[in-house]
């Protein structure tokens, strides 16, 4: 059996990539239960289960900071057109009351 690809977990859902990341820790937990109790028949199942839990967590974090990134560039651009804005003058504002000349 060869160990999963990458490419497999960004192909899956937010919800599908949560859910899988619950499964493969429940089956490591299993395989502890197993070694443990001296059952374990496929000591390599280990290292399967440990190489496609970092690779579904990366992809999630690898979204978090995508969706963060996409929150920042958001904000900046709402900020720069609220400033944009604020600087604008008003045809009223412009009005420059007169001075006396002495």
């Amino acid at each position: 059996m060869s160990l999963p690809k990458i490419k497999e977990a960004r192909d899956l859902s937010d919800a599908q990539l949560a859910e899988q990341i619950l499964a493969v820790k429940r089956q490591l937990m299993e395989l502890r239960l197993q070694q443990a109790t001296g059952r374990m028949e496929k000591p390599h199942l280990f290292k399967h289960a440990k190489h496609r839990v970092g690779q579904l967590m990366t992809v999630e974090r690898e979204r978090q900071l995508a969706a963060e990134a996409e929150a920042a560039k958001t904000l900046a651009a709402s900020q720069a057109a609220a400033e944009q804005a604020a600087t604008a003058v008003s045809p009223e504002s412009e009005a420059v009351e007169p001075t006396i000349a002495q």
